[in-house]
């Protein structure tokens, strides 16, 4: 999926939707805001989250965040990946998702973000 298709939140996460399913990261802006990430954590596979809350903690040299669920759901997939490579996100913060969610309510997206929304928020 291209990022012009994800949708966004005003916490600078993204997720990208496909099949009842929801592919979350952090936006390029954010990976800038924070700088060089050192350190992720991220929930187990079948830990569930309502819209907005904390699924894990970013930390980079400046500071520590939260990452906001931008959507309920059930975490069907963890990037150990990337929980052992941190700053990959730095590298390309769009392809460097997080976690997978099995989204409890699909039609949600429509109270997310669009792209030029999310553009307008961070001019």
């Amino acid at each position: 999926m291209d990022p012009n298709d994800y949708r966004y939140t005003k916490d600078h996460e993204w997720i990208a939707i496909e099949d009842g399913r929801g592919r979350v990261g952090i936006t390029d802006y954010a990976q800038k805001q924070l700088g060089d990430v050192v350190y992720l954590e991220l929930p187990a596979i079948g830990k569930t989250f309502e819209k907005g809350q904390v699924f894990g903690t970013i930390e980079s040299v400046k500071a520590v965040s939260e990452l906001y669920c931008p959507m309920s759901g059930e975490v069907i997939e963890v990037n150990t990946a990337l929980v052992e490579r941190p700053e990959q996100v730095n590298a390309d913060a769009f392809k460097s998702w997080m976690i997978v969610l099995r989204l409890s309510n699909p039609a949600d997206t429509n109270r997310l973000l669009t792209v030029e929304e999310y553009s307008q928020l961070i001019k």
